[in-house]
């Protein structure tokens, strides 16, 4: 049983972190991340070619993570596969020893630093969570039989910020009903919004982990309020960075502050760091989280 497994099985209080695979093939930095936060994160995200943008596939920092004992969550989206490749390569990390999945559907890809590349999206997130669970029951998304069946923990995605919230829960749902065993939030910054999410998603009853992100300036405050759906920066957390003294100081209080509200509502936190991996023990300690599991 995975260490994701076992903390979700316990209502342990989580504490997840995403990793970004390079641009290039040297993972010495992003390695000495992980290891910098063993025993404070139950669990790495590392990430799909997030926005669309380039970066090394997946499968390799994961493996490397298995091999030094830490735990990853493979994230596969239906941007760049389709349905053949995609259940291709969660049976091939899960027989590397990757056995939590998040399922994703993906930025499109005029979005990233391709935008002429052709999207797949053969497969969205809830049919990606259902291919998943085929897979962990013996079968392919074609009724196939495999093999031998993975033993797979896997997760989705869900976005309290919605502009259309009954859609989103209605989605949250389908990916409940379809596989998904626990849910990781698109970036929280306004804990009113996360209340209006909790009190309309009540009866999901499945673990739910609030992105967390260290913000490092206010015009990238702005930036994300422009650009990035669902996500709503308020102007009291912009005018605190703007007239900051100390801006890291200022981004990890405001990090561990929503950390902390989020604490008394849900089972866990995703940690989005954005190069501020080694600031992340300060944001769990500001938040009176135990920095040792």
């Amino acid at each position: 049983m995975s260490k994701l497994t076992s903390a979700l099985k316990a209502d342990q209080f989580l504490v997840t972190a995403e990793l970004n695979p390079p641009k290039g093939v040297d993972l010495t930095e992003v390695l000495a991340k992980a290891e910098r936060l063993r025993g404070m994160v139950c669990a790495f995200n590392v990430t799909d070619s997030p926005g669309a943008n380039l970066a090394q596939g997946s499968l390799a920092l994961a493996r490397f993570l298995v091999e030094r004992g830490i735990e990853p969550i493979l994230q596969m989206t239906g941007r760049d596969r389709n349905r053949l490749a995609l259940q291709a390569d969660i049976l091939a990390g899960a027989a590397l020893g990757m056995t939590n999945v998040l399922c994703l559907t993906g930025d499109d890809p005029k979005a990233g630093d391709h935008p002429d590349a052709k999207p797949v999206f053969d497969l969205d997130g809830i049919s990606l969570v259902r291919a998943a669970h085929a897979l962990t029951m013996g079968k392919d998304l074609a009724g196939n039989a495999l093999k031998d069946a993975p033993d797979l923990t896997i997760g989705a995605v869900v976005n309290p910020g919605a502009s259309d919230l009954g859609k989103e829960i209605a989605r949250m749902e389908e990916k409940a009903a379809a596989g998904a065993v626990f849910f990781q939030t698109q970036i929280v910054f306004d804990v009113d919004v996360l209340d209006r999410f909790l009190a309309r998603a009540s009866h999901i009853k499945l673990p739910l982990l609030p992105g967390i992100m260290l913000l490092k300036s206010a015009n990238m405050a702005r930036r994300m309020n422009k650009t990035v759906p669902g996500v709503s920066v308020p102007d009291a957390l912009i005018a605190e960075l703007e007239t900051a003294a100390e801006l890291p100081q200022k981004s990890v209080e405001i990090a561990g502050r929503l950390t902390r509200e989020v604490r008394a509502r849900c089972r866990g936190v995703h940690m989005m760091a954005l190069g501020w991996e080694n600031r992340i023990p300060s944001v769990l300690e500001y938040a009176g989280i135990e920095t040792k599991l």
